[in-house]
């Protein structure tokens, strides 16, 4: 049987952390949480959990999420947000797959609550997720904040696994729009580094384009009040995001 190493990394985490902390109790063989000083009671509660706690200044999701793994006594690395947890259902798959561990890496589906909703549609969910791995054969990579594990030789050797991270996102529309504007400007300067353009019609099309997809192509509208401002403010990060792009190459 092989043994787990369960990396979180957290800043301010403290209205999450303790429902992650407890789903991992009888899963995981070690769990490493790596803090960006956070200022609230984050480290007081990891010291309730057999935790292994370290602290290192916040410079990119990737970044941190790549060096939380170099903290982890053992090479197979399930990785989880402070504000996730493992469904009834995850938790046996995990728990199984430690004595026939076949593949590079396992995937699991997310299912995200929005402000005390599940949220089946909105191209929300399915929303599959490599979270378990052999660290060895892969890396963290992606575009910030949009982050992703990518294993050497793709997908192909890839399994996955019943059950759900249960993604408790948002608990007002407040926090949505918060989180907008914190994401849209880390996208916007990673686009920025990358020579990516904002054309004005990328305002107007994009934004359109986004409400579109998430309420009707993705069936969004059967999520109701939810679906209808997950597409709304989806839509309105989009036009954010580009416009701080724009804004971005005046200055410069």
């Amino acid at each position: 049987m092989i043994k787990i190493s369960a990396v979180i990394i957290t800043f301010n985490e403290e209205r999450n952390i303790e429902r992650c902390l407890n789903s991992l109790q009888g899963v995981v063989d070690e769990i490493v949480v790596l803090d960006s000083f956070s200022t609230d009671k984050t480290e007081q509660i990891c010291g309730l959990y057999n935790v292994k706690f370290f602290q290192h200044k916040f410079d990119g999701h990737i970044q941190q999420k790549n060096r939380a793994i170099t903290y982890a006594t053992n090479k197979y690395v399930l990785s989880l947000d402070a504000d996730e947890a493992l469904s009834e259902e995850l938790k046996k798959s995990i728990i199984t797959v430690k004595n026939t561990f076949i593949n590079k890496g396992y995937y699991m589906n997310r299912l995200t609550n929005y402000c005390g909703h599940w949220v089946h549609h909105c191209g929300w969910y399915p929303d599959k997720k490599l979270r378990l791995w052999d660290s060895t054969k892969g890396c963290w990579g992606g575009i910030n904040p949009h982050d992703k594990f990518e294993l050497q030789n793709g997908d192909s050797e890839a399994g996955f696994l019943k059950g759900d991270i249960l993604h408790y996102s948002y608990y007002t529309k407040n926090d949505h729009y918060k989180q907008v504007e914190y994401f849209t400007s880390i996208s916007a300067q990673a686009y920025f580094e990358k020579g990516k353009k904002a054309p004005f019609y990328k305002l107007i099309v994009n934004p359109i384009a986004k409400f579109i997809h998430h309420y009707f192509l993705t069936l969004g509208f059967l999520d109701g009040k939810a679906g209808f401002n997950i597409s709304k403010i989806s839509a309105y990060a989009t036009y954010l995001k580009y416009k701080k792009l724009k804004l971005l190459y005046h200055k410069n």
